[in-house]
């Protein structure tokens, strides 16, 4: 395992050491003390002291944060599919994306509660550049995706991931979590970059690709917030990409996302896991046209099983003028709306506010296409 030590998670023989530091960090004793509220500092210590393994972590640390969280800064969090899962069973999560942190801890409290195998979750570098969120990423079973280099680097980088994602999922038995596109969904459009799979599909060997994903056990998960609280942060970024201009984030954006996502309210909050996968390829198709069926695939299940809120149908009626979806919200919903979009956003500004309402919106508009498409 010596050739990943740049991108792979702390071992178990590493996370006490990591701990004894962790707890004297600023910012990580704040996490710690946010999550166990009111209790004196040196028990809160005797408890992360006590985690000897990535699992005592989120059992005893990692799970109680999301719990406070949730109470806190929503109105509740529900599932579906996750019961027809094998305990045993590795699996290849492919999954939506919507907040930077929050998804993946959420997604594994769940696999937590079900007794299935957690995630290994991918995290893109940029996102770790400070050492104690580093720490803090290593700590929770996050590996490094490698971004920003050249054509050649990316290439070397790109099979060494799809090598490391082999290794835990055919030999360490250990589930892992991966956004179908680079970074997060910003538009509200869930679709799947086929790089991601290209990329996935580089440590087949000489076996098929659809049969090698066939063996990865491929999980389609929908992640779904009510409200989104990252929701004016996005905005610039859409407006910047509408005008097509390049986007250069502040310095410290990353992270501001990160608390924002993690402390703002959402309301309701659904995660969905598909069932497993199957690809099969009967008429010799090339590897790229296999991918590109087998995006769709993704696309089709991830967009089916997405929950849709009021805000949603909110969303779609104001940008499209109608009552079309009045029966999925109340007044109360309309108002409440209407009252964030005028808090968040200049509502001369008709671009700004088309985007903040498509974030919304979006995922309307995707299953009202499948519709039309299941209806042919």
């Amino acid at each position: 395992m010596a050739q990943f030590d740049d991108i792979r998670f702390f071992n178990d023989a590493e996370v006490n050491i990591a701990l004894q530091s962790a707890v004297r960090h600023p910012m990580i004793k704040t996490l710690f003390q946010y999550t166990f509220k009111d209790m004196p500092y040196e028990k809160v210590k005797e408890i992360v002291l006590n985690c000897n393994s990535i699992n005592d972590f989120q059992r005893d640390v990692i799970r109680k944060s999301v719990f406070r969280i949730l109470e806190e800064s929503s109105s509740g969090l529900t599932t579906s599919g996750f019961e027809t899962l094998d305990k045993e069973q590795p699996y290849l999560y492919i999954s939506n994306h919507r907040d930077i942190i929050l998804d993946t801890c959420l997604l594994n409290v769940k696999l937590f509660d079900h007794d299935l195998i957690r995630t290994a979750s991918a995290i893109g570098d940029n996102l770790v550049q400070r050492p104690f969120v580093n720490a803090l990423s290593k700590l929770t079973r996050n590996f490094i995706v490698k971004r920003g280099a050249g054509p050649r680097e990316t290439l070397m980088s790109s099979k060494k991931l799809s090598e490391y994602i082999k290794q835990l999922l055919l030999k360490d038995n250990r589930s892992v979590w991966i956004a179908q596109r680079q970074g997060r969904t910003k538009d509200g459009n869930d679709v799947t970059e086929q790089g991601v799979l290209k990329m996935i599909g580089l440590a087949a060997g000489d076996q098929a690709v659809h049969e090698y994903l066939n063996d990865l056990k491929i999980v389609p998960v929908s992640i779904s917030y009510e409200y989104d609280p990252t929701d004016i942060l996005k905005v610039p970024e859409l407006l910047a990409k509408a005008a097509e201009e390049e986007y250069i984030k502040s310095e410290n954006e990353d992270f501001n996302s990160i608390l924002k996502g993690a402390l703002g309210q959402k309301k309701h909050i659904h995660i969905a896991a598909g069932k497993p996968l199957s690809f099969s390829n009967d008429k010799g198709a090339g590897t790229n046209q296999v991918l590109k069926q087998i995006v769709s695939v993704l696309d089709d299940t991830i967009q089916a099983n997405y929950k849709l809120w009021p805000t949603n149908y909110v969303a779609y009626d104001l940008i499209h003028n109608s009552k079309k979806y009045k029966q999925f919200y109340s007044d109360k919903d309309l108002a409440y709306f209407e009252r964030r979009l005028r808090l968040r956003v200049n509502v001369e500004d008709e671009k700004a506010v088309e985007s903040f309402l498509m974030m919304y919106a979006r995922p309307v508009m995707n299953k009202e296409k499948l519709a039309v498409v299941n209806e042919a």
